[in-house]
């Protein structure tokens, strides 16, 4: 067996998606006639983007509240049993320097944000495969598509050190995974997306909360979410295992030629023992 199209899938769910990334990726997947459900944390938002863009149902979780993501994970095979995919885009990140003069280390801070980048994503891929997709979905295949970060591969923003770490640990998570499922035969693909900077309201907990903006200089690269979409609708039409909109890819394509024949030489080392 192999992988089906990265499109193949019929229904997904999308963490983060009350809006962002989340709510553009659901838009162009409404728009191909799939079924998106939406996850978050704040209900007004979701509730008015799901009614918005068309989006089949709406679930308020906290991806970073582990103990809780269990129960989820039932309640959301037993009321959608047709979900065959996950898209794990649910992210913060929190500017944080341990000597610095603008931001406090707070440790609380790191380890929600190492929660929710983190440790949300493994339990959710997790479970789905072993509760779902590897069982009731075996023969028609399932997706799991995590969203890193271009700062997963080049760490280029210091006052992010915690957040840089959880984009470089989701990244090699998914690549293991990738692998792992593709030794025992498993119909399921996964994905990884790698946003560079894009126009968002991620950089709001920062003191000038715009400078991921194009009218910023410290954003003049930045990409525009349509300028982001369009890289991602290509990487999924052409079947890509990472997609790295604009500038991203120079980083992808980078580790690829450098690390990428390395990493398959390992593991073929490994399967011949």
């Amino acid at each position: 067996m192999s992988p089906i199209p990265t499109l193949g899938f019929k229904c997904a769910l999308i963490t983060g998606g009350g809006g962002g990334l989340g709510k553009a990726m659901a838009i162009d997947l409404i728009s191909r006639g799939k079924k998106v459900l939406l996850a978050g944390r704040s209900e007004a938002n979701l509730k008015s983007t799901a009614s918005e863009i068309g989006a089949a149902g709406y679930y308020v979780v906290d991806t970073g509240d582990i103990p809780s993501l269990s129960a989820f994970i039932e309640k959301i095979i037993s009321e959608h049993p047709d979900l065959d995919c996950l898209i794990n885009n649910a992210g913060v990140q929190t500017p944080l320097e341990v000597l610095g003069p603008d931001y406090e280390f707070d440790l609380t801070k790191a380890d929600k944000e190492i929660d929710i980048n983190i440790r949300g994503p493994i339990h959710l891929s997790v479970g789905l495969i072993k509760n779902h997709f590897s069982k009731n979905l075996k023969d028609q295949g399932a997706v799991i598509m995590n969203v890193t970060s271009v700062l997963g591969f080049v760490p280029t923003s210091v006052v992010n050190p915690v957040y840089n770490g959880t984009k470089s640990f989701l990244h090699s998570f998914t690549t293991n995974l990738r692998t792992q499922l593709d030794q025992v035969g498993s119909k399921i693909k996964v994905v990884e997306i790698v946003p560079p900077q894009v126009e968002t309201d991620l950089h709001r907990t920062r003191k000038d909360p715009n400078d991921n903006k194009k009218s910023h200089p410290m954003g003049k690269n930045a990409l525009t979410i349509e300028e982001f979409m369009d890289g991602v609708k290509e990487g999924w039409e052409n079947d890509n295992d990472i997609i790295g909109p604009g500038m991203a890819k120079k980083a992808v394509d980078n580790w690829q030629n450098t690390f990428g024949k390395a990493y398959q030489d390992g593991v073929d080392a490994q399967k011949k023992k």
